[in-house]
């Protein structure tokens, strides 16, 4: 029988004697968990592209889209200009200056982090390669929305020709 402890709880966790510890019986072999975690799809950090979207409306930037079908799948995109921008998360994006690494099966996580960069870094050449210009921002960054502004602006004015034959912006 395979035992699944509750959020936040760590088996490892010495302060805590075994018996609080929450253990369900897990109904499905590692494999179908595996299958079932897999399938669970992402919308992204919600609060993280809102406050973007709120940056962007308050600075009257039009242009962007959300969730567009594009490898990666950018919180936005501006497909005439062909930029797209994500909003990395510190924790699962490995922040150098704000991911705290869990200390309770920490192998674990510093593969699940290293393979979340390579994997952003295969998909900023795949978009570049497409042509796309790619802008990652930082989760703490949108506290100073003044600077991601400047971010955003700066690649937008620096498209000499947009794109007017892309899908969408006929």
């Amino acid at each position: 029988m395979v035992f699944r402890f509750a959020p936040g709880e760590c088996r490892h966790d010495i302060r805590r004697p075994a018996c609080y510890l929450l253990a369900v019986a897990d109904v499905f072999s590692k494999a179908k968990r595996s299958q079932v975690m897999a399938a669970i799809r992402s919308r992204g950090n919600k609060a993280t592209e809102l406050k973007l979207a709120s940056i962007l409306r308050q600075a009257g930037i039009t242009g962007w889209r959300r969730h567009q079908r594009l490898p990666g799948r950018p919180d936005f995109a501006f497909p005439r200009h062909r930029i797209a921008v994500f909003v990395d998360g510190c924790f699962w994006h490995g922040c150098p200056r704000h991911c705290r690494m869990p200390q309770c099966n920490r192998p674990y996580w510093d593969a699940k982090i290293s393979r979340n960069i390579a994997r952003d870094r295969q998909v900023t050449g795949i978009l570049r390669a497409g042509g796309w210009r790619v802008l990652r921002i930082w989760g703490h960054a949108l506290a100073a929305p003044k600077r991601v502004l400047s971010k955003i602006t700066s690649e937008l004015r620096s498209d000499p020709k947009p794109c007017d034959h892309h899908e969408g912006n006929k």
